[in-house]
C-alpha cells in the first residue's frame, strides 16, 4: 500500500498534500481534486459530478501515476451520447459570449478601481493567449480535463500570484455565463474551472538592511546625481511611513501633515483612494519628524506634494551593490518599516493597521510574525527572579 512517503505529484517530484475524510477512510487530494484513495486497501479512484450526483469509480491500480493516466481516459469518456444528445435541445452559451458579459459587468462595476479592471483584462489576455481554443466552444464543451491541463501547463509559464488571478478570472467569466445560461432556460452546470487548485505563493525571503547599514544607504543615495536628496527623502519616507509607493506616498501633500496631532492622513489617489478605499493617520515617528523638518526649508511654502521624487529604483540598486547589502525595492521599505515596528515592541495588529490591512493583523502575523518569537525570546532573557 502507498505510504506519505511514495505519493508524488507528476513531473515535479515533490510529495503530494492530502487530506483525510472524518471518517479516516479516504485520501483527497488538493492538486488532483478528481482522485480519491482508500486508505485500507491503497486503491485509487475517480471521483466526478455528474447529474447533480458525485459518483466514484475504481481506477483498479495503486500506482500514483498510473491512476493519473487512468484518471484522463475516464474522463474523456463521459461525455456519452445521450448527455451530447440532451445539451443540444438546451440554450447554450458559447465561451466568447461569456467574455463580452464579463467585460460589460466588469465596466459598469462602480465598486471596481480602474487599475483592478485593467488588470483583469490582462488576466483576460493571457487567458486569450494561453487557450485561444476556448473561443470557439461552449460553455457545456468545455470540460474540467481541459481546464485542469490548461492550469497545469499555465502555472509552469508564470508568477504564482498571477496564475490565481488568471484562473480566477476564467471561473468568473464561466460563472457568468452559467447564470446567462439558466436565465435562458438552460439547466445549471457545474463550473468546469471550480476545480483549479489555487498555486501556493512562496514567501519571498526578506534580506532587509540593519539600522547602520540602512543609515549608510541614505547617505549613498543623497551624495549620488543632483536628484540624490530628493531620492533620500523618498526612501525615508517610504521606510519610516510604510505607505505604498504608487497609490499612497506619490499623492501625500503638506497639508497632509497635522502638526499638531503629530499624524500624517494617506489618503491615496484623488479619484480612486487608498487600496482599501480608506483614509488612515499614521502617528509621526521620531524620525519622520526629523525628516520633515529637514525637507521644509526646501519647501517654499507647506503646499503641494511632500516628495518631489515618485521613484529611484536605479538609485537605491546602485547604493545597494555599492554598499555590498542585499538589493532593495521600493516595496521592501514598507517591509523595513513593519519589521522596525515590531522589533520594538509595537503589536502587530497596530503595525497592520498603520500598514492599511483590514484583516485584523492575519496577514502581517504571516509575514512577520517570526519577528515576534524572536523579540518574545529575547524579552524572556531579560527576566530574572
Amino acid at each position: 500500500m502507498p505510504t506519505e512517503n511514495n505519493i508524488k505529484l507528476a513531473g515535479d517530484g515533490k510529495k503530494s498534500a492530502f487530506r483525510l475524510s472524518k471518517d479516516g477512510k479516504w485520501r483527497s487530494f488538493p492538486k488532483a481534486p478528481r482522485l480519491l484513495q482508500y486508505v485500507s486497501s491503497g486503491s485509487y479512484y475517480a471521483r466526478i459530478h455528474t447529474g447533480g450526483k458525485i459518483i466514484r469509480k475504481s481506477l483498479e491500480t495503486t500506482v500514483w501515476s498510473t491512476a493519473q493516466m487512468k484518471l484522463v481516459d475516464f474522463l474523456k469518456n463521459q461525455q456519452t451520447p445521450q448527455t451530447a444528445e440532451v445539451s443540444k435541445n438546451e440554450p447554450k452559451i458559447l465561451f466568447s459570449e461569456a467574455v463580452e458579459i464579463y467585460k460589460r459587468r466588469t465596466e459598469n462595476n462602480t465598486a471596481m478601481k480602474s487599475t483592478s479592471k485593467h488588470y483583469r483584462a490582462i488576466c483576460l489576455r493571457k487567458i486569450e493567449t494561453s487557450c485561444p481554443s476556448f473561443w470557439k466552444l461552449s460553455l457545456h464543451e468545455i470540460s474540467s480535463q481541459c481546464c485542469l491541463e490548461w492550469a497545469i501547463a499555465l502555472q509552469k509559464t508564470i508568477a504564482s500570484q498571477y496564475f490565481n488571478n488568471v484562473a480566477g478570472t476564467l471561473r468568473l467569466i464561466i460563472e457568468g455565463g452559467i447564470k446567462e445560461q439558466i436565465k435562458r432556460g438552460g439547466k445549471k452546470i457545474e463550473n468546469p474551472a471550480g476545480e483549479i487548485a489555487r498555486a501556493k505563493i512562496p514567501q519571498r525571503a526578506l534580506h532587509l538592511p540593519e539600522r547602520d547599514q540602512f543609515k549608510q544607504l541614505i547617505e549613498e543615495i543623497s551624495a549620488g546625481s543632483s536628484w540624490g536628496e530628493k531620492a533620500a527623502n523618498l526612501v525615508e519616507f517610504l521606510a519610516y511611513s510604510g505607505v505604498r509607493l504608487y497609490t499612497e506616498a506619490q499623492w501625500v501633500t503638506w497639508e497632509d501633515v497635522d502638526w499638531n496631532r503629530k499624524e500624517i492622513i494617506i489618503r491615496g489617489h484623488p479619484e480612486t483612494g487608498t487600496k482599501n478605499w480608506e483614509v488612515r493617520r499614521l502617528p509621526i515617528l521620531p524620525d519622520m519628524q526629523n525628516l520633515l523638518n529637514r525637507m521644509q526649508p526646501h519647501q517654499q511654502k507647506r503646499t503641494g506634494k511632500l516628495l518631489e521624487v515618485i521613484e529611484c529604483p536605479i538609485s537605491l540598486k546602485k547604493s545597494c551593490i555599492k554598499l555590498g547589502i542585499p538589493k532593495l525595492r521600493h516595496h521592501d521599505l514598507r517591509h523595513l518599516f513593519a519589521t522596525r515596528c515590531i522589533e520594538s515592541g509595537v503589536d502587530i495588529p497596530t503595525v497592520a493597521r498603520w500598514l492599511g490591512h483590514k484583516d485584523g493583523g492575519a496577514l502581517a502575523m504571516r509575514t512577520y510574525g517570526h519577528l515576534r518569537n524572536e523579540h518574545s525570546q529575547q524579552m524572556a532573557q531579560k527576566v530574572k527572579f
